[in-house]
């Protein structure tokens, strides 16, 4: 007999809840075999648009509970199941993210460790800059071209304006590195810029006011994506808020990104800008530890002083990057 104030349990004292208890827990995933794939062409407040492959079929899609906060950008391939009809008032979900190709990153400033991919899997990014009205920033261009450089995207200098200044003096800061340089002025045909878009992935970035909104509404006559006129301190109306895909006529897609307040480039080494080139890369493997190769006098045994004739010149076109990244020169995009 139990002592006093002592109690005896049985089993009628055990408390089990409904449900609970006897449910095998697991960390398997669902596979998700009948995902249907496509690609992400918008992206608005936890709604993503996505052009499903084959049927071009556009669906809106959210991201899937298993998925947890994986980042979901424009460009990006996924799977997705449940209602993919693209009717109105439905809604899939994306249970699939494949491995990227390419990515155009950015952090908020030069000292922000943290990463935002601004464009997935793009083949190719035009740097939209006016020669005139705004002036052209080197510093822009440069900080757009380390980015595109170090993520996988060749990128394409669109100049723009080319009515009320000489182009080719800007375009000349950026011979050696290899850039290729096309007009996209009002008064200019497009062929150059559509033959290169044709059935790529293109992605579009610049300052407001350079004419970017308007080269994208020539490209995709049905776009309608807003402009903004210059105004009297050289700086553009913001006119893009948002990132979105839009089919090319002839085939191909075209990325209009929002105007970047800041690229940062904290992401960004320089022995990875120096990687980008074969001739470089291979040399630079010779300098000593630490080395910034920005040359003399901050580092006089870097060994892509070495190099002579065109790689010679492409080593002063790399450093002028490697001055922009380590300056953090112009890194402020006005929006």
């Amino acid at each position: 007999m139990p002592k006093r104030g002592q109690r005896s349990w049985d089993e009628s004292d055990i408390r089990v809840r409904p449900g609970k208890g006897s449910r095998p827990r697991t960390k398997d995933r669902p596979e998700h075999n009948d995902a249907e794939f496509g690609m992400v062409v918008s992206k608005d407040r936890g709604r993503w648009g996505v052009v499903l492959d084959g049927s071009h079929t556009h669906v809106t899609a959210m991201r899937a509970r298993e998925l947890g906060r994986t980042a979901i950008v424009v460009g990006d391939r996924v799977g997705v199941v449940g209602d993919v009809s693209g009717q109105k008032d439905t809604l899939a979900r994306i249970v699939k993210l494949e491995e990227r190709t390419s990515v155009l990153r950015r952090t908020a400033d030069d000292n922000d460790p943290y990463e935002r991919v601004v464009v997935a899997n793009a083949d190719q990014l035009y740097i939209v800059t006016a020669v005139a009205d705004p002036p052209p920033r080197a510093g822009f261009v440069e900080r757009a071209l380390i980015a595109a450089f170090v993520g996988g995207v060749t990128p394409v200098l669109c100049l723009t304006k080319s009515d009320l200044a000489d182009p080719q003096e800007f375009a000349a800061e950026f011979q050696d590195l290899g850039l290729e340089v096309v007009l996209a002025g009002v008064s200019e045909p497009l062929d150059a810029v559509q033959e290169m878009a044709h059935n790529k992935v293109t992605a579009l970035v610049g300052h407001s006011g350079v004419g970017k909104s308007t080269l994208v509404n020539r490209l995709v006559p049905n776009a309608e994506r807003e402009t903004g006129e210059v105004s009297g301190v050289g700086k553009g109306r913001h006119t893009s808020t948002q990132s979105v895909a839009l089919p090319l006529p002839d085939g191909g897609w075209i990325i209009d990104t929002p105007g970047i307040r800041s690229f940062g480039l904290a992401h960004v080494h320089p022995d990875t800008v120096v990687g980008v080139f074969d001739d470089l890369r291979e040399v630079a493997e010779d300098c000593p530890r630490g080395c910034t190769h920005m040359g003399p006098p901050a580092d006089p045994e870097c060994a892509l002083d070495n190099l002579e004739g065109a790689s010679a010149r492409r080593v002063q076109a790399v450093r002028l990057l490697l001055e922009a990244l380590r300056t953090n020169n112009e890194w402020e995009l006005e929006g």
